[in-house]
């Protein structure tokens, strides 16, 4: 489903590109994709030093007996969840752990926890570049955890000056324990479906691979199915359209003007502006007033869970005789590993991305099914947000920004957004991530659980905030 999906980001970016002209000048998608593959080296690299500070104490934790301790603790609910891990497996307490980080809002301290998870997960995989049940039903626990504290949308709503901003902590809540119970669901229930059950593993017979190679049919001499031939039909009749915009820049501007997709990309750029001043002053306001009662200790409390357990797995280790400085250095050379392995993964997911959203087929998306997100009551102004989510933290970062910067919206409209931001998660570039650290490239069913986590959480959202801050 990835290879689908992967192509038709980048077949509807260049269609789309060059319909509204750019393929070339200062909106240029090819420069676009050489920036967002170095976008994705920079930001694989950016999570090298996360990843070996956390698998360095993610090893003394396991030398101390800490992960297995907690991984006891929790059995009766990870065997619900995961029910083909051992009990006693390292895999049960690094899952625990990420999830934590997930649910006190810790952004980036999850992922290497999340990335040690699959490394340990994987080694119970009989079937190695295929994902595991346990696989799916992680990484879909992942993409819609349960969050306590989302941070990143209390910072965007009080630097945008809206009243209440904390009131969006309940609602972010409930949306999210409503994803993630779907998402579950959905990876529990299409495992078994044809096109996504596991085949039986058995043994890999030895041989020197002569018969392979004896049995193999040449690529020229297979047959071309039918939507093969209709796929690359509609190609040539894409590059056909492009090529002939590009040429004719008049042709562009008559399509733009009676289709009325022009004005909808002026509004775009107009906004735009104030949607990026917003985005800096969210930045400053990182520090925001600490709030008052149980909202002001879940606040402070997750602040303080990383200090205590570096405190909490280096002490441990050293009561139990550990090297600690050499098991740290030991465990931290992993992530280097994991890094590098991850690269091209990265590359793939955000060069498709980029196209899809600086060609503006998401604005054009967006433009088409507004009529019928009018017929059923949800809020036109949050389909980027919701489109985007899954596809970019960043991007969605500032279509959250801009809905927030807009004195036009409803404040209604603007704490469902900061909810939606919270209650979904980046469903691509996790499974990218997660996924490309242990080169499994057949993800089965994860994209679909995922999603539906991403949709049930935007629904709840909508539906959550009209209720109880309208």
């Amino acid at each position: 489903m990835l290879n689908f999906i992967w192509l038709g980001l980048i077949l509807s970016g260049v269609f789309v590109a060059g319909l509204l002209g750019r393929i070339s000048g200062d909106q240029s998608i090819a420069e676009g994709a050489f920036a967002s593959a170095k976008s994705a080296i920079t930001l694989a690299l950016g999570l090298v030093g996360g990843m070996m500070l956390w698998l360095g104490m993610l090893r003394l934790a396991d030398k101390a007996g800490l992960v297995r301790g907690i991984a006891w603790a929790l059995r009766p609910v990870m065997r619900l969840l995961f029910p083909e891990i051992p009990p006693d497996h390292p895999a049960t307490g690094a899952m625990i752990l990420n999830m934590a980080a997930n649910m006190l809002g810790l952004g980036n301290a999850a992922t290497p926890l999340g990335l040690k998870a699959m490394q340990e997960l994987n080694k119970l995989n009989p079937r190695p570049g295929t994902a595991t049940n346990s696989m799916v039903t992680f990484l879909a626990l992942n993409t819609s955890a349960v969050t306590l504290i989302p941070a990143t949308s209390l910072i965007y709503v009080s630097a945008a000056g809206i009243p209440n901003p904390h009131g969006i902590l309940l609602p972010t809540i409930l949306a999210t324990v409503c994803a993630a119970t779907v998402a579950v669901l959905l990876a529990r229930l299409l495992q078994g479906l044809p096109g996504f059950a596991l085949a039986e593993a058995g043994p890999i017979p030895e041989t020197d691979g002569t018969e392979a190679l004896a049995d193999a049919e040449p690529e020229a001499a297979r047959p071309v199915p039918l939507w093969g031939w209709v796929l690359g039909i509609l190609t040539v009749l894409l590059l056909a359209t492009v090529v002939a915009f590009e040429l004719q820049p008049s042709l562009r501007e008559t399509f733009l003007a009676k289709s009325g997709l022009g004005e909808l990309l002026q509004r775009q750029e107009a906004v735009s502006g104030a949607a990026r001043a917003l985005k800096e002053k969210a930045g400053a306001a990182a520090a925001a007033t600490r709030p008052e009662g149980w909202r002001g200790l879940l606040v402070s409390g997750s602040a303080l869970v990383i200090p205590c357990l570096f405190v909490l797995f280096t002490v441990a280790a050293t009561i139990r005789g550990v090297k600690i400085y050499e098991e740290f250095v030991q465990g931290a050379k992993e992530g280097w590993e994991v890094a590098v392995r991850i690269m091209p993964f990265l590359v793939a997911i955000l060069v498709a991305m980029g196209l899809f959203r600086d060609s503006g087929a998401l604005t054009l998306l967006q433009w088409l099914v507004s009529p019928v997100l009018n017929l059923i009551g949800f809020p036109v102004e949050l389909l980027p947000l919701a489109l985007m989510r899954p596809l970019s933290g960043s991007g969605s970062a500032g279509i959250m920004a801009e809905i927030l910067s807009r004195p036009e919206i409803p404040d209604l409209i603007k704490y469902t957004a900061a909810t939606m931001f919270g209650s979904t998660e980046t469903t691509f570039y996790v499974l990218s991530v997660y996924f490309g650290s242990v080169s499994v490239r057949r993800s089965r069913h994860a994209i679909l659980a995922g999603l539906g986590g991403d949709l049930s959480g935007i629904i709840a959202s909508v539906i959550l905030c009209r209720m109880m801050l309208s």
